[in-house]
């Protein structure tokens, strides 16, 4: 398990560096570990987040342009991750239990949609509108209560508010991927639903994974790595469905 668990932490940080979706694996295998559904999904906050630092690092050159439009994205996630981890925070383990499996089918069903959420053909603006912040924000509540698919939801909704090509729109997710956990750690942490003990063993992974994965992001096709967490994603609804 200790093995499963460190492969985890490495694939998803990959797969959130170049899209998202990680966290349907680190979700996963946590639950398979033991962890109820309230501790595995705080845990696994922690585990993205040294993935999603590396990340922003690997994109630095193409963010240090970008970082007075990123700023007013920034303010709006802080406040909904607060307000999405309070809210999970308030939930016993059989209500999130419940939850679950719909959570996870609806991440899955927009993170297979996501070529076809991600705009095209918008051109590049440097502020984000009302209309940007507002799905911003919507984005960043569901990121600090679940977090499955928040990367593909963040690259649609900055596809609206900014335009711009594929990797100025992720180095921007990358770097609100970081507001949006900090927040979600603090909470999380301060509640102490945070498994520690696991969290050591894949945080190490998700930093190599981060890292990783932007490479990863800029010379291979995403077409595979897409339809392989669509399936975890399908899988693991499946397996909470008949579970519950």
């Amino acid at each position: 398990m200790i093995a499963a668990m460190f492969a985890a932490g490495f694939l998803s940080a990959a797969v959130n560096a170049v899209a998202g979706g990680g966290t349907f694996l680190t979700f996963g295998v946590l639950t398979l570990a033991g962890l109820p559904p309230v501790a595995a999904n705080a845990t696994s906050s922690i585990i993205q987040f040294p993935g999603y630092i590396t990340s922003t690092l690997a994109y630095f050159r193409d963010f240090r342009r970008l970082w007075r439009s990123a700023l007013p994205l920034g303010i709006v996630s802080l406040v909904g991750s607060l307000l999405g981890a309070l809210f999970l925070m308030s939930l016993s383990d059989a209500d999130f239990r419940g939850m679950v499996p719909w959570l996870l089918l609806a991440a899955t069903i927009v993170f297979a949609a996501g070529p076809w959420l991600r705009p095209k053909h918008l051109g590049e603006r440097h502020a984000p509108g009302i209309v940007g912040l507002a799905a911003q924000t919507a984005t960043s509540i569901y990121g600090g209560f679940f977090g499955a698919g928040m990367g593909i939801m963040m690259l649609a909704s900055l596809g609206l508010a900014m335009g711009g090509d594929y990797h100025r729109l992720n180095a921007i997710k990358n770097f609100l991927a970081i507001v949006i956990a900090l927040v979600a750690i603090i909470v999380f942490s301060a509640a102490d639903a945070v498994a520690w003990t696991h969290a050591a063993i894949m945080l190490p992974a998700a930093a190599l994974g981060g890292y990783a994965g932007v490479h990863f992001a800029k010379r291979a096709p995403q077409a595979l790595l897409r339809w392989m967490v669509v399936a975890c994603g399908l899988g693991l609804s499946i397996y909470y469905f008949l579970t519950g």
